[in-house]
């Protein structure tokens, strides 16, 4: 793959899992990697696994506040020039019932999953539209984008969000040299079912509670069997190579993408037969 080859991107929640397979990935087909992510002490630490410091730079940005992207933004171009490739892959994830989560906790999701995203495409893409030489916006979404389950609300709302803004960027951009993609994957090898220890209801105390919710224990068997965040990377550099917009890694996924296809369906249907009888 030669599409990388020199060409500058940013990543978002570059310390682990999806984040830093896609550093190692990119720097692995020659491009060179700004790691950006909030953890200052892990973020050293993958930086250091990669090595090549001729290609690799680490920033902590945190990708909620939008000063904080932005000076990213401003930096990685400082090191490295031209930003070509922009992954606003940092995330979260939060469960629990409705009536029943913190306004807070909603806040603090939407703040890092959908608007951490807009923060990235808002502080790189006039600079990529500027410099002419083509790029690739790639936000990371998830399965949870496309169908929903209990107990999960803030997390589907967030990510339904990035799947529709993502759309709605990829038609502006059409006809342009800046691609868009949207990563939908189910179960990929990370700790985010864990991320919820970090928001603000908590306060810093010890945080059981997430373990006690209904899907808990089942989400953590699936991510923690799922696939290896190092072949969903290849997955995702392969896709944009080929001008992809969706990124899927779970043939088992289809199913659900088709059941909500048909109850969309069937309402609408449903719904202009009634309108014949209402004058």
């Amino acid at each position: 793959m030669t599409d990388f080859e020199n060409k500058t991107a940013f990543v978002t929640g570059a310390a682990s899992g999806i984040g830093l397979a896609l550093s190692q990935a990119l720097v692995a087909h020659g491009a060179k990697v700004m790691m950006a992510d909030i953890d200052a002490e892990n973020l050293a630490e993958a930086a250091s696994k990669i090595g090549a410091p001729d290609k690799v730079e680490t920033i902590i940005c945190n990708a909620a506040e939008q000063a904080s992207v932005e000076a990213a933004a401003k930096a990685t171009r400082d090191r490295f020039g031209s930003v070509h490739f922009v992954f606003n892959n940092a995330g979260v994830s939060l469960a629990g019932r409705s009536g029943n989560i913190a306004i807070k906790d909603w806040q603090w999701i939407v703040d890092i999953n959908l608007l951490g995203v807009v923060y990235g495409v808002e502080a790189f893409l006039p600079a990529m539209q500027a410099h002419g030489e083509g790029g690739h916006i790639i936000n990371t979404a998830s399965m949870a984008g496309h169908f929903a389950t209990g107990y999960m609300p803030p997390y589907h709302a967030t990510k339904f969000a990035v799947v529709g803004y993502s759309e709605a960027l990829a038609m502006e951009l059409k006809g342009s040299d800046i691609g868009v993609s949207v990563l939908c994957p189910t179960w990929v090898k990370s700790k985010i079912y864990d991320a919820a220890v970090g928001r603000p209801s908590v306060d810093g105390k010890p945080d059981e509670s997430s373990k006690t919710n209904p899907v808990y224990e089942s989400t953590k068997a699936l991510v923690d069997n799922g696939m290896s965040a190092e072949r969903f990377a290849e997955l995702v550099l392969i896709s944009v190579a080929k001008k992809r917009f969706y990124v899927f890694n779970d043939p088992e996924a289809r199913g659900a993408i088709d059941m909500r296809r048909d109850l969309i369906l069937a309402d609408y249907d449903a719904c202009l037969d009634d309108l014949k009888d209402i004058t």
